[in-house]
């Protein structure tokens, strides 16, 4: 994964862009939707304390300026060395480090949460459980699992991933794919819903897609467990 990321460092959200740009709508509104799920996620589970959280292949992090008013500390590891230079020049109070392999720089129990954002579909499948359980690893016990991926089962999802370079290698994994590693791991708890029926990071859209959710209708989807 780290070659092909290196040489988008630079250029990330112009190419994400470019891969959306038939649905009229900027990146940023995708990625604040993104936080709006994660808080309402965080706010359930942790109360009025925001957890340390761990961002798993981070690239540039693109979402951690949203992230950052959600989370009492935010870290992120990625395989490339260019887009955690990138990161660090954006960010420079957050602790970004190089992720070898599956493995992951902390000690156990080091997070509340760890996220991988649209991640898991760049992973081989047959490394797809080792990279989890290193996330499990590092989460303290009763802390949360989290991965956001693309739905499979939405046509512009599947058209914006087609048309984006950095996605040559995807493999996308359904909802129950995700709850399945997810229990593989260990964790308990596991659920899902899918989110972004309407594109906005708008409060309304979340509470007007809300009963929709357990459809496999939105453009990406969330999956969590309890360590």
């Amino acid at each position: 994964m780290a070659a092909p990321f290196d040489s988008y460092s630079a250029t990330y959200d112009d190419v994400v862009q470019r891969s959306i740009a038939f649905s009229g709508v900027r990146h940023e509104v995708f990625l604040l939707a993104k936080v709006r799920e994660l808080a309402g996620i965080f706010e359930r589970h942790f109360g009025p304390r925001p957890p340390d959280l761990l961002d798993v292949g981070c690239g540039i992090g693109a979402m951690h300026e949203p992230l950052q008013p959600i989370t009492r500390s935010l870290s992120g590891c990625d395989l490339s060395a260019d887009c955690l230079a990138t990161a660090r020049q954006r960010h420079p109070a957050i602790d970004y480090r190089a992720q070898d392999g599956n493995d992951l720089p902390w000690p156990d129990a080091s997070f509340d949460a760890t996220l991988a954002v649209c991640v898991f579909h760049h992973v081989p499948p047959a490394e797809r459980r080792a990279l989890l359980g290193q996330m499990a690893r590092v989460t303290r016990p009763d802390g949360l699992v989290l991965l956001i991926e693309h739905n499979p089962w939405n046509p512009l999802t599947r058209l914006a991933v087609a048309r984006c370079d950095l996605d040559d290698d995807a493999i996308l994994l359904r909802a129950g794919e995700s709850r399945r590693l997810l229990r593989e791991a260990g964790l308990r708890d596991v659920r899902s819903h899918h989110f972004l029926l309407a594109p906005s990071a708008a409060r309304w859209a979340g509470m007007c897609e809300a009963p929709f959710r357990a459809l496999p209708l939105g453009a990406q989807y969330v999956a969590f467990g309890r360590v």
